[in-house]
C-alpha cells in the first residue's frame, strides 16, 4: 500500500562535511528562541532553510537555497539512495544505551481517507499554513517526517546495520544524542525494502504539521494541472521510517501549561472536584511519580501549590465527543474532556490553537514557569504507550493535539530532498 523510493539528496559539500555538527539545527516546532538566535550566527546553519528569518521567511529561504546551490554550498548526491539513520540516546534514571535504528526515503503523500499513512493527533492550523508556504517556496524538505511500520522479523535491519558500519556523518546534537548517518545504493537492497513497505499501512509518529503541508501542496497542484498521473514530484514527502516492533522506540509525555485562567484557585479546585478526586501534595516533584501507572491521574500544579488528580471512574462515561473508546480511554483525552472543556469552559475545536496554551515535555521547565509567575499552572501527565497508537490509529480517530513525545527528535541538515520536477527521482528513473 505504502509506496516509497529512493532519492538523491542535497547535503552539504565535502568541504563542510567536516563542520557538519555546526550546520544541523533542531525541527521548526521544538527549537527554542535561545537556540535560533545562536544557530543563525552561522550563515550557512540548516536553520536559514528550515526556520528562514525575515518578514518574507518562505521567500528568504528560496533565495538562501538557490544561493547555496549555485555556490556549490549544497551538493546533489549523484546516486539514488535509501539513507540509514540510527540515534543513539540514553533516558534520565537509565544507564542504558538505546539506539533507534530506522531509513529515510520518499514516500508519496497519501490522503488521510486513503487509509495507507494514519495519523494519530490533531495538528494545530496555523502551524500547518507555515509549512505550506515553505515549501510551496523552495520545494524542499527540510528534514524528514517520523514514520512506523511493522516488521516483527526485522528484515530489513540486517541490511540497515551493515550499512551504518560506513557512515556518512556521526554526530552529537542539542539533545545529547549520537545521530549516525549512512546510505544504501544497492537496487537489490533498495528493492527489499520497497516490497517490505508496499503491503502496509505506516502510523505518522512526528510530524503532523509538515505531512499536512506537503499534503496540501500536493491538492493544490493536483488541482492546477489537469494531466495529473500521481507520479510528479509533488506527490512525494520526506519520512524516516522505524519498526513499531523494536524496543528503542521511546515516546515521552509532553505536559500543558496555562497562562492565565479566568477562575480563581479556589473556584478552579471546586469544580475539579466535581470530576476527580483531588489530593494536595507537599512537594511538586512527587508529582511525577505518584500518577505513574495510574490510569487517568494527572498533576496540577497551581499558582505554587501541588495537588493529584484522578478522575472518578464513574465519572468517565461522561465524555461526549463522537470519537472511538479507544480514545476516550486515553488519559489526554479524559484531561482535555474534564479539565479544558467542562471545568475552563474551552471547546474541544477552540483547544487546538488556544492563546496561552503551551507543551513543555520538560518536567521541571513546567515548574519553572509556574514559580516565575510566566504561567498559572501546569497540568502533568503519563506518556501515551506504541500500543496505545496503534489503536487510536487503526481506529480512525485521532488523538488530540501534542500527545506523544517521540524520543529522539531527527535533526535538520544531514541531508534535503527536493520535490522540483528536473531534480526528483521516479522508480523509472532509479530503475527500479
Amino acid at each position: 500500500m505504502a509506496e516509497i523510493l529512493p532519492f538523491k539528496a542535497w547535503r552539504y559539500n565535502q568541504e563542510m562535511d567536516q563542520a557538519i555538527e555546526s550546520l544541523t539545527s533542531p525541527l521548526f516546532d521544538v527549537v527554542s528562541a535561545k537556540q535560533r538566535e545562536a544557530l543563525y550566527q552561522n550563515k550557512f546553519n540548516s536553520i536559514h532553510l528550515s526556520v528562514p528569518l525575515g518578514d518574507d521567511p518562505a521567500d528568504h529561504a528560496a533565495h538562501t537555497l538557490q544561493e547555496w546551490k549555485s555556490e556549490g554550498i549544497l551538493a546533489h548526491d549523484p546516486l539514488p539512495g535509501i539513507y540509514v539513520y540510527y540515534q543513539y540516546f540514553r533516558l534520565t534514571g537509565s544507564d542504558k544505551e538505546f539506539c533507534r535504528k530506522g531509513f529515510i526515503c520518499h514516500i508519496k503523500a497519501y490522503d488521510w481517507h486513503e487509509g495507507v499513512l494514519l495519523r494519530h493527533e490533531n495538528t494545530i492550523p496555523s502551524a500547518v499554513n507555515d509549512r505550506i508556504e515553505l515549501l510551496e517556496k523552495t520545494l524542499l524538505n527540510t528534514s524528514p517526517t517520523h514514520g512506523l511500520y511493522t516488521d516483527s522479523e526485522f528484515e530489513l535491519e540486517r541490511y540497515m546495520d551493515e550499512a551504518i558500519q560506513s557512515p556518512l556523518y556521526e554526530t552529537e546534537d542539542y539533545q545529547g544524542v549520537r545521530d549516525v548517518l549512512a546510505v544504501i545504493h544497492d537496487h537489490d537492497v533498495i528493492r527489499l525494502f520497497i516490497d517490505k513497505l508496499q503491503d502496509q499501512q505506516v502510523l505518522l509518529a512526528d510530524g503532523h504539521h509538515r505531512y499536512e503541508g506537503s499534503l496540501e501542496y500536493r491538492k493544490k497542484r493536483m488541482a492546477q494541472n489537469p494531466g495529473h498521473t500521481g507520479m510528479e514530484a509533488y506527490n512525494y514527502h520526506l519520512m524516516y521510517l522505524t519498526n513499531t516492533e523494536a524496543d528503542d522506540l521511546r515516546i515521552l509525555p509532553t505536559h500543558r501549561v496555562l497562562q492565565q485562567i479566568s477562575l480563581t484557585d479556589e473556584e478552579f479546585l471546586e469544580k475539579l472536584r466535581e470530576y476527580f478526586v483531588v489530593t494536595p501534595k507537599e512537594d511538586v516533584y512527587e508529582l511525577n511519580e505518584v500518577i505513574v501507572g495510574k490510569n487517568w491521574a494527572f498533576g496540577l500544579y497551581l499558582s505554587g501549590n501541588a495537588y493529584k488528580l484522578r478522575l472518578k471512574p464513574e465519572i468517565h462515561p461522561l465524555i461526549d465527543w463522537p470519537v472511538p473508546q479507544e480514545v476516550k480511554a486515553l488519559d489526554l483525552t479524559v484531561m482535555h474532556y474534564f479539565i479544558f472543556e467542562k471545568v475552563l469552559g474551552i471547546d474541544r475545536e477552540a483547544q487546538r490553537d488556544y492563546p496561552g496554551l503551551s507543551y513543555v515535555r520538560n518536567f521541571t521547565a513546567c515548574v519553572s514557569q509556574v514559580d516565575s509567575g510566566k504561567a498559572r499552572l501546569a497540568l502533568i501527565t503519563n506518556d501515551v504507550s506504541m500500543e496505545q497508537v496503534k489503536r487510536v490509529c487503526h481506529s480512525g480517530a485521532i488523538m488530540p493535539q501534542k500527545s506523544t513525545f517521540f524520543y529522539p527528535k531527527v535533526i535538520c541538515g544531514f541531508l534535503f530532498s527536493s520535490i522540483k520536477e528536473n531534480e526528483f527521482l521516479t522508480a523509472d528513473s532509479a530503475c527500479l
